[in-house]
């Protein structure tokens, strides 16, 4: 019997300089210790590897300076699908960061960008938040798709390992929004943070709940990755 398909993707969300100490403006606790291992993996043969940014016009909905009288980190606003107002949702909101064409909005400069295929923007509607590399979560109709997904299946991906910052946000997004788009999903821990990292392990039992493992480099399924020859 022929073995199963294998072509697996990375990609590596949102590892900007906002999201990093000691000068983001959103900074994930140790976030930019990540770095070794996210060159080290993009050092193997996935078919595609993919870098995410966060890339906001100025005043995007998710800044709390957006909202008067609202603050980052603790208030929340509701985001309404801009062509269907009945569909709605809550979202946290934040400091201003990843603003478009801002420092804070650069991929980490020591991030080996020679291996990466493709840089997908998201986040560009200033009323929609969009965690997720794929799209927001607004289906009623769907707003802001990223192509990202197209873009996988149309190089034949089958397994997407997920990587950056944060893992229990935009992380996490991406990971859960590509188990729905039909693909095998990993994170690799050692290459992601947590905004919240006290409550990672409640996150994890989440994730793997909706179909997608948190593995560790010494893996078996990270070492599938190496000896794929097909790249």
């Amino acid at each position: 019997m022929a073995e199963p398909a294998f072509e697996p993707a990375l990609i590596i969300v949102d590892f900007q300089e906002d999201f990093c100490p000691p000068s983001g403006a959103l900074a994930v606790p140790q976030g930019r210790s990540i770095l070794t291992t996210l060159n080290t993996l993009l050092a193997y043969p996935f078919v595609l590897k993919i870098a995410t940014k966060d890339w906001h016009p100025a005043g995007h909905i998710s800044f709390a300076s957006s909202h008067p009288g609202k603050e980052a980190f603790t208030s929340f606003a509701t985001i309404t699908n801009p062509q269907n107002p009945s569909e709605k949702y809550e979202s946290r909101l934040w400091p201003d960061h990843c603003v478009q064409g801002s420092p804070g909005a650069e991929l980490v400069k020591d991030l080996d960008l020679s291996k990466v295929d493709r840089i997908v923007e998201k986040g560009q509607m200033a009323s929609v938040e969009m965690y997720s590399a794929f799209y927001p979560p607004l289906s009623s109709p769907r707003v802001g798709d990223s192509g990202l997904s197209a873009l996988l299946k149309e190089k034949g991906v089958t397994d997407v390992y997920v990587v950056g910052l944060a893992a229990d946000y935009c992380v996490a997004a991406t990971a859960e929004d590509a188990v729905k788009e039909g693909f095998k999903v990993v994170i690799v821990e050692e290459g992601t943070r947590a905004v919240e990292p006290e409550k990672w392990g409640e996150k994890k039992k989440e994730l793997e709940g909706k179909g997608v493992r948190v593995l560790g480099m010494k893996g078996k399924e990270v070492g599938r990755v190496m000896l794929n020859t097909k790249a």
